[in-house]
């Protein structure tokens, strides 16, 4: 058993947030181990030619048998939707000392892949050499169609678990996030029994240093980071992960056909979860300016509505939406 205690205002100083940088090194675990994602295989099956020109044998070695990763190359948020970019930033200035000891402490009493064990001999240099490999395979792998779908997701869950915490409180939404989790009014408990790696310790004070839960794409459960001295982050499983490996849906109702128009029809279907219109081009594989038409037909006939967040405007149906899509 892990148990995170929070003083008075500590759950006033927790949000969600997700990590591009993240879920960039995390999908490296299905280099290693498919079988356990098998959401991603169509990803996979695309981008495994993409895969020679990278620096293979390094990116194979950040992730251990056990499927950890060094903490350093997950770094904690510093505003609810980071770029790849900024994180990696924050990757790169990651103290020599620290880069020796995550790989250290990811490894536990395993060897080292040879690759790290050279590398850590100079550790200033391997960490140029970690984060240029992370750029490469970023762009060549992930940036073009895979992240927009994935951000879709993440997106969709922090819009969903925003509402359970406004309308049921904490209560509900941690035990939401995992079963393992439970919530007793001033302490979040997760238990270990299933961890395939004892963990280290078992007591962590968030402090006022507040937590951040992150959902992601790769976890079957949730997963605190190695290190407990840092600032609490706890990782869950993202709802809806599973729709990854799905194509657009097809349209069944005919009636609905007929009065929608098929675009429109799978639109509405789509948009049980909110999205923006960049998010929803990239599933259906069309121009976004295409998909702006259908969506403002849609939010002026009520079937739809929109919030804006930034820049990003989603949009999610409306009751009569649901109705009619039933």
């Amino acid at each position: 058993m892990i148990e995170f205690r929070f003083a008075v205002g500590d759950l006033a100083t927790t949000s969600f947030a997700y990590s591009p940088l993240q879920e960039a090194v995390f999908s490296l675990r299905c280099l290693r181990d498919p079988a356990r994602y098998p959401h991603h295989r169509p990803w996979l099956r695309r981008i495994r030619p993409r895969l020679d020109g990278l620096d293979r044998e390094l990116l194979s070695a950040l992730v251990a048998p056990w499927l950890w990763v060094p903490d350093f190359l997950s770094p904690r948020p510093e505003r609810a939707r980071p770029s790849f970019a900024e994180q990696l930033e924050q990757v790169r200035a990651t103290p020599e000392a620290i880069v020796v000891a995550d790989f250290r402490a990811t490894y536990r009493t395993q060897a080292l892949p040879p690759v790290v064990a050279r590398g850590l001999a100079e550790p200033s240099r391997f960490l140029v050499r970690v984060t240029d490999a992370l750029d490469a395979y970023w762009h060549a792998c992930l940036v073009a169609d895979w992240w927009p779908r994935v951000q879709s997701i993440l997106e969709a869950d922090l819009a969903y678990r925003g509402r359970v915490l406004a309308e049921q409180g904490a209560g509900a939404l941690f035990p939401a996030l995992d079963h393992r989790l439970s919530w007793t009014g001033s302490h979040l408990r997760l238990s270990t029994r299933d961890f395939n790696v004892p963990a280290p310790w078992t007591d962590v004070a968030i402090d006022g240093r507040g937590m951040v839960l992150l959902p992601t794409m790769f976890a079957r459960g949730a997963q605190p980071l190695i290190d407990p001295s840092r600032p609490p982050v706890l990782m869950y499983p993202a709802r809806g992960r599973a729709t990854l490996s799905e194509e657009p849906p097809p349209v069944t109702d005919d009636a609905l056909v007929r009065l929608l128009g098929r675009p429109r029809a799978r639109l509405l279907m789509l948009l049980s979860e909110p999205a923006s219109t960049t998010e929803l081009a990239h599933r259906l594989g069309v121009t976004p300016s295409a998909v702006s038409q259908h969506l403002t037909v849609l939010y002026d006939a009520g079937l739809l509505n929109r919030t804006r967040s930034g820049r990003i405007v989603r949009y999610a149906r409306t009751r009569l939406g649901d109705e009619l899509c039933r």
